[in-house]
């Protein structure tokens, strides 16, 4: 059998929360996982059970408290700092969320290139990767408009051009249909399969069996642990 390499391993990973008045809230109490490198993982769970807290964790927006969390040969269990784990971030994932969250004043090249620019992209450089990923996404007719002028649709297609500028390894998706009618949905899903055949590794946070049907796998949280690391949908008619 072939051994499959992986880009992520959580190791006994965990994480809380804490109030203001200083109550401690655990959220993750131990996450075992691995995610392959070109994969395609949907994680799944009951509400509350730790998904949203897992892909901060996993994307680099929180530290972990203890555990150990490997990202392409790199511990980043280690890293407390923001700066840090800000740089990893900006260098390895990108991310895709429910709320387009696009700058209303730019036009959808100027969103989509603006990743670079943080990433000190010369700007020649920027609106050339910028035009191709547009073209990729299918809207080489829509680039000079702005995110009121299109479609929602439209706005995730933009959003996930700005998520592929600064050429990540992983995409990282939070529930990245739910705004969408059911074709948009359908046609955005076929572009991670798309990207995952291009050589990146995907992960979609969701509530949505149609949507994790999508995934190579499914992981499912309860009560934040890894309650099965390849959870089984019943059939669904995508």
């Amino acid at each position: 059998m072939k051994t499959r390499k992986n880009i992520i391993e959580l190791n006994d990973l965990k994480k809380s929360y804490y109030l203001a008045n200083g109550e401690e809230v655990p959220v993750l109490h131990g996450i075992n996982a691995s995610i392959g490198l070109h994969e395609f993982v949907a994680i799944m769970g009951e509400s509350g059970g730790g998904k949203s807290t897992l892909m901060n964790v996993i994307g680099c927006l929180h530290p972990l408290d203890s555990g150990k969390y490997i990202l392409e040969d790199e511990d980043i269990g280690k890293v407390r700092d923001d700066f840090t784990l800000s740089f990893i971030r900006n260098r390895k994932i990108g991310f895709i969320f429910q709320q387009f969250n696009l700058l209303s004043k730019l036009s959808a090249l100027k969103n989509v290139a603006l990743p670079g620019f943080y990433a000190h992209i010369s700007h020649e450089e920027r609106e050339a990767r910028a035009t191709e990923l547009l073209k990729v996404v299918g809207l080489a007719d829509r680039m000079d408009h702005k995110p009121t002028e299109l479609s929602g649709g439209q706005q995730q297609r933009v959003s996930i051009a700005r998520a592929l500028m600064n050429d990540p390894e992983i995409i990282l998706a939070d529930e990245p249909t739910g705004a969408l009618d059911s074709v948009t949905g359908k046609e955005i899903l076929q572009l991670f399969l798309d990207f995952k055949r291009r050589g990146k590794t995907v992960i979609v946070v969701t509530h949505d069996p149609k949507v994790a049907d999508y995934a190579d796998r499914i992981i499912f949280l309860k009560d934040g642990l890894v309650l099965d690391h390849d959870y089984t949908l019943p059939s669904i008619k995508k």
